[in-house]
């Protein structure tokens, strides 16, 4: 080998080294900078004429696709879950633990027991104004806790704008590094550091939505949802959020643009075509998922079981429970007749029924708005309920009666209701009891209006279960209130009968008792169609098993918040040893760098020694 190409090779080794050494001096310096990629030079050894020599590749960054994807992956899931948890326990908060002083247990424990001691002395003006008191005091609650329900809500589409913002910017500053890696401009170092910041905008948008991305052997990136719809290709599509104002129970979501109530979320793709993605379900994961399921199902499922504690509440001091008289007699069919002249739209009566020893109980709704009927389905009790129209008379209602029981039953109308009796024969069918559930009118109507219209709807007006229009029971939380007549005077609590006696205890006792023992079943409605827990039994139970349900969806979603939160941090570790800089690695190259520059630098020296002295010669 020359003098000549020892010269050039020596050369060509210092250039490498050299451009080696700024990769180091670039990975040393962004050492603490987050989101970026290590690189290394590549060195190809070249084969020349006489000899071996090193020559400079590319600028290599380190990128894993497959462990990009994953970490995308888990950063949505994680942002879905964080958002749910932060809602979910606030919610909790809001409701308090069982047995805190200003929990809603503690609030309606605090009523029975008023009406326990009103039992004990009905006479007494200050047990009355206690009683009165505590019932303020659990409707102050009620009210309360859906007010800030709808908070919640309302932050919800407050934090689903800030979300689309986010996105529409994210997007359009990684059309714009798109567009100049693929332009194919710029030094090495520059384009490294544009796909770091092209990964960095990735994993914003992966925090907000849930995104598929492509990376391109030019380092564009695509994106799409995992539903498959376009976010960005050559160009990015746009987001757009309309908020709808003022969230009440009464502002719900629906599959029916024309009947959604809340804000709409669409995304407008670079083509033009427009999607909604809720009504579509477009969206399975990330902040704004979360946030919308907030809003439209979680939500939404604490103010219908808050809604049905306060109907129930409502109901049980107000309903009028009233025995069928037996009809038929032995030997021959028999069973019950009934007068439903009493109820009211929204109330009900019950047939219990046996077909060949296995029992069943209908519970028949008056179901005065047309457009809510057919109405057929079973509640959490397990009992069918149907619906019925009252408009054509008592002929019309044992007709519906008549059509659910099915055959075997002889269902007939009376004067002022329906009898229903049995085929006669043992085991067959068999008709066990009917009753009438009705609402109380007036504050005092004899000794069978015990019941009391304590909770009230706006404008005194009293809670009776009406499903015209969109319900009495929703929203009825935030409504609830006290008779304005008993506030003014309490008497009305232990007088069911004009002039009786202020010591007589039945009204307190009943009221106590109809708490205790009245049994309540959420429907199968917007709830069930939720997912959400489905609530029976007495006021009392439907509050600890609100409560508690409440206290469960928060400690679930705090437990997938905290996995999603550990899957995060395990990718973010493998990230920091695929792509995170190691200064000691760095140091140790950059001390093998330096020794290399040394010996070609020597090897320049020797050959400029020798060329010298063959000059001199």
């Amino acid at each position: 080998m020359g003098l000549g190409i020892s010269l050039a090779n020596a050369l060509t080794g210092m250039a490498t080294s050299q451009a080696s050494l700024n990769v180091v001096s670039r990975n040393v310096a962004n050492a603490g900078t987050p989101g970026y990629h290590k690189q290394s030079l590549s060195v190809i050894d070249t084969m020349g004429v006489n000899s071996i020599f090193a020559r400079t590749g590319g600028v290599q960054r380190a990128f894993d696709a497959s462990l990009q994807a994953n970490y995308n992956s888990a950063t949505s899931n994680s942002g879905y879950t964080s958002t749910m948890s932060a809602v979910l326990d606030q919610l909790q908060t809001y409701f308090g633990k069982p047995g805190e002083d200003a929990s809603l247990d503690t609030m309606f424990g605090s009523f029975m027991n008023a009406l326990q001691a009103l039992g004990t002395s009905p006479d007494d003006f200050a047990t009355r104004a206690t009683v009165v008191s505590k019932a303020q005091s659990l409707v102050s609650t009620l009210n309360s806790l859906s007010s800030n329900i709808q908070s919640l809500r309302q932050s919800t589409e407050t934090q689903m704008q800030a979300s689309v913002t986010v996105l529409n910017q994210s997007l359009q500053s990684l059309a714009q590094i798109n567009q100049h890696l693929a332009s194919q401009s710029g030094d090495e170092a520059a384009r490294s550091a544009l796909m770091d910041q092209r990964d960095r905008l990735v994993s914003q948008i992966s925090e907000q939505i849930d995104v598929q991305a492509t990376y391109r052997n030019d380092g564009t990136v695509a994106l799409m949802t995992r539903t498959g719809v376009g976010l960005l290709d050559v160009k990015a599509a746009t987001f757009e959020f309309d908020p709808a104002g003022t969230l009440t129970a009464e502002k719900l979501g629906s599959t029916d643009p024309a009947k959604s109530a809340v804000g709409s979320l669409k995304l407008i793709s670079s083509s033009g075509l427009t999607l909604d993605l809720v009504q579509q379900n477009v969206l399975q994961s990330g902040n704004l998922k979360a946030l919308t399921d907030l809003r439209d199902k979680s939500l939404v499922s604490a103010q219908s079981q808050l809604d049905q504690v306060a109907a129930s509440l409502a109901q049980a001091m107000n309903t009028v429970t009233t025995q069928g008289t037996p009809a038929g007699s032995a030997g021959a069919p028999s069973g019950y007749s009934l007068d439903l002249s009493a109820l009211q739209d929204g109330n009900d009566f019950t047939v219990d029924v046996g077909k060949n020893g296995v029992t069943q109980t209908y519970r028949f709704v008056r179901v005065d708005d047309p457009s809510k009927r057919p109405l057929d389905y079973y509640d959490a009790n397990g009992a069918h309920v149907v619906g019925v129209d009252f408009s054509g008379g008592m002929a019309q209602v044992a007709q519906s009666v008549r059509g659910a029981l099915g055959g075997g039953f002889a269902v007939t109308a009376t004067a002022n209701g329906v009898q229903v009796l049995d085929d006669g024969s043992t085991g067959t069918t068999d008709v066990n009891g009917m009753t009438s559930h009705a609402t109380v009118t007036s504050l005092q109507g004899g000794a069978n209006a015990l019941a009391l219209n304590l909770f009230v709807d706006n404008g005194d007006a009293p809670y009776t279960d009406s499903l015209g229009g969109r319900g009495q029971k929703l929203g009825f939380a935030a409504r609830i209130t006290i008779n304005s007549a008993i506030l003014a005077d309490n008497r009305y609590l232990v007088q069911y009968q004009a002039g009786g006696s202020m010591g007589d205890d039945d009204r307190a006792n009943y009221l106590l008792d109809q708490l205790s023992n009245m049994r309540f079943a959420t429907p199968q409605s917007n709830v069930s169609d939720l997912g959400a827990f489905r609530l029976s039994g007495s006021v009392g139970d439907l509050i600890s098993q609100t409560m508690d349900y409440t206290g469960n969806v928060a400690a679930d979603a705090k437990s997938s918040a905290d996995t999603q939160q550990t899957a995060v941090q395990a990718l973010n570790q493998r990230l920091d040893s695929e792509y995170g800089v190691n200064v000691d690695e760095e140091m140790a190259r950059l001390l093998e760098l330096q020794n290399a520059y040394s010996a070609n630098a020597r090897v320049i020296s020797a050959v400029q020694d020798l060329m010298s002295k063959l000059l001199d010669l």
